[in-house]
């Protein structure tokens, strides 16, 4: 691709969905326009674009699921549906004057960092680049996991992933096998139940779900929005203060879910008529242990005639016969799973390396560990947008984003500062202290203690959620602490590392 040979940038923007579309307009915000978007895809919208299933729509309100900077009065429904929010990341782009930034086609294939350079060489599929500060903003949600399955690749049907789903299939009447029952899963089984010839669900684990409390949302509504933006706000700011009040029976008290329990117990039961079907669909686990679920027509599918729910996961294909791990013996057509993303194993971890020679993959071998979830000890200038420990289990990632912005603008106001060609890596002693403060506050949480096995784990930490409230994080993030990172400098310009203050574990912790 034209235009990326041998060019030089301050600022290289890894992904074109809200943490990267974020992070150019906050980059533009403050004054720097020296920078580029690399996108893999040939358009912005990250996993909004990439997931186009039947009924795919996101589980937070529309009015808090979007920018502060770049609110909508229009949005149609309280929940929105993939094209609308697909439509209003293109239109953030637009307004915002993205577009000679982005460089679509332009998947990173490689990122090694010059010590001697103090700056990234960047390798894509459009061409070379360098870059004096690297932003990840790839996201957790973006490279689809398909299980390893024996005999899969013998399978004569149609096999493809939730989010890649292949639109030139034809449901009606097959035999359709949905593997999984995450967030897609129950956004997909309603929206095609009533296509398919038979439906297949395989599940190990049975979600819990509660009514999704959707509607349109009126004209008047909208126009009071669009000519009272107070309302607006307002709006957003209940949505938003309903889900921080709730932040505390997840992290610290889950002993008083139970209320919640019952609530998603009567909703079964109004739809599940057949107490069989009713005993395989109930949790044995504590309510938002897993991510809480929102439907109002997942139950009523799967109490269809024409479909069945398989309390085991997948084991096996034997042709056109797919066994359970319990043996059952299914006939198909057609697989799809919607069996989750590589979070805890971001596959763009691979292909980043540090200034010791190693990958972040290698470097996280044990577990996703990051300085206020945005900087990796050895990754100097590099920082991850949705880092390990960001995540919501009950609110907006869109707030988190935002407050990560905040502390990625305060970054290069550091490095601006400090003058020169310089750089800054987080201290492994800075990034030790904070994590394990956050492992400490995790012990309590429902995610921990609820007796589930969620994709929030990896080798038993949680290292994917924020054990707080999203206010919590914004302090946290609100600036760049110097004393926790490592200044470089050229080799052999005077005060190569410049001179900081000692975090406390190098002050003489006791470890």
């Amino acid at each position: 691709m034209a235009g990326l040979t041998h060019e030089h940038v301050r600022v290289a923007v890894v992904g074109s969905g809200f943490g990267g579309l974020g992070a150019a307009v906050r980059l533009r915000r403050e004054g720097i326009t020296d920078f580029v978007v690399l996108e893999r895809a040939g358009e912005v919208g990250g996993t909004w674009r990439d997931n186009s299933y039947p009924g795919c729509a996101c589980d937070v309100p529309s009015h808090l699921y979007s920018f502060s900077f770049a609110p909508n009065p229009d949005w149609p429904r309280t929940f929105s549906g993939q094209p609308h929010i697909r439509a209003y990341l293109e239109r953030v782009a637009d307004t915002f004057g993205l577009r000679p930034h982005l460089r679509f086609d332009a998947e990173v294939l490689a990122a090694r960092w010059d010590a001697g350079a103090l700056h990234w060489e960047i390798e894509t599929a459009g061409g070379t680049l360098t870059a004096d500060v690297v932003v990840n903003a790839t996201g957790p949600l973006s490279d689809p996991k398909v299980p390893d399955i024996p005999g899969l690749d013998g399978f004569p049907g149609k096999v493809f992933h939730s989010a890649r789903w292949d639109h030139g299939f034809d449901p009606r009447g097959k035999r359709v096998a949905m593997v999984g029952t995450g967030a897609s899963a129950i956004q997909i089984v309603p929206a095609i139940q009533d296509e398919v010839g038979h439906l297949t669900l395989f599940q190990r684990t049975p979600p819990w779900v509660l009514p999704r409390m959707d509607r349109r949302i009126s004209g008047v509504e909208r126009w009071l929005h669009t000519r009272i933006p107070a309302t607006r706000a307002l709006r957003r700011g209940v949505l938003w203060g309903i889900r921080e009040l709730q932040v505390g029976a997840f992290t610290k008290r889950p002993g008083q879910l139970g209320m919640v329990e019952r609530l998603a117990g009567a909703h079964m039961k109004r739809a599940v008529k057949d107490p069989v079907l009713r005993a395989k669909l109930t949790p044995d686990y504590r309510i938002g242990c897993k991510r809480i679920l929102l439907s109002n027509d997942y139950y009523p599918a799967l109490a269809q005639p024409h479909v069945d729910v398989v309390a085991a996961g997948l084991r096996e294909v034997r042709g056109s016969t797919l066994v359970a791990s319990d043996g059952t013996e299914t006939e198909a057509d057609a697989i799809v799973f919607g069996t989750g993303f590589h979070v805890t194993d971001m596959p763009i971890a691979h292909r980043v390396t540090g200034a010791h020679g190693t990958t972040l993959a290698e470097e996280w071998k044990g577990g996703m560990e990051a300085l206020r979830g945005t900087s990796a000890a050895g990754f100097p200038n590099f920082m991850t947008i949705i880092g390990p420990n960001t995540g919501l289990g009950n609110s907006s990632m869109i707030l988190i984003i935002e407050a990560q912005l905040n502390y990625m603008a305060d970054y290069l106001r550091q490095l601006d500062t400090l003058g020169g060609k310089v750089a800054m890596d987080a201290k492994p002693s800075a990034v030790r202290d904070y994590n394990e403060r956050i492992e400490e506050r995790m012990r309590r949480t429902v995610w921990n203690v609820g007796g589930c096995d969620s994709w929030y784990l990896d080798n038993g930490r949680n290292t994917t959620l924020w054990p707080g409230t999203t206010s919590e994080f914004k302090k946290v993030t609100r600036r760049v602490h110097p004393e926790e990172y490592k200044v470089l400098r050229p080799q052999g310009e005077s005060g190569s590392e410049a001179a900081v203050v000692p975090s406390a574990a190098e002050r003489g912790s006791s470890r």
